[in-house]
């Protein structure tokens, strides 16, 4: 933060600017991994989930809207390091089920990562009174977890059984 939140309400727009770079972020990254994917499930959950992110972008539009505030990102270190760290598993592991589990277990580290950001964005937001924004970022919430579940039952189908040879 280049100024320091005095209060919840300035804690929650730094939070909102820092998940609206992570989601925009994430529409670049997942036509990557999809391509890079070679289960079949796996890639349809990746392409699934790109126009589910872009949805997110959006509807973070409208929550930044709902508060009288421009759309605006910051960088989110975390994102970027969660990405990186997909990236290198990419480069770091053949072609087949075994990067295939690799790219599960990073997004499945985004997910989570996107799970406790939205749950308490949404948690501050009705504190905070703004009930249109809790609604939008509950929405979103459930969507990360229903693909965090998605990916498990990917991974837990076969395909990490089948990393292992």
């Amino acid at each position: 933060m280049s100024t320091k939140a005095k209060n919840l309400e300035e804690l929650f727009e730094d939070g909102l600017k820092d998940i609206y770079w992570a989601e925009k972020k994430l529409v670049k990254s997942l036509p990557e991994m999809e391509e890079k994917a070679t289960n079949e499930k796996l890639k349809k959950s990746l392409k699934d989930h790109l126009k589910e992110t872009e949805k997110q972008v959006e509807r973070l539009e409208e929550v930044f809207k709902s508060i009288d505030k421009k759309p605006t990102a910051k960088k989110c270190e975390a994102m970027a390091g969660l990405i990186e760290e997909g990236e290198e598993i990419i480069e770091e592991t053949e072609s087949g089920d075994v990067r295939d589990a690799g790219i599960i277990m990073a997004c499945q580290k985004v997910e989570h990562y996107e799970i406790a950001s939205y749950g308490t964005l949404a948690a501050f937001a009705k504190v905070l009174g703004y009930k249109k924004a809790v609604k939008l970022l509950l929405e979103t919430l459930e969507e990360e977890k229903n693909a965090d579940e998605h990916l498990s039952e990917i991974a837990d189908t076969a395909l990490n059984t089948e990393a292992i040879s």
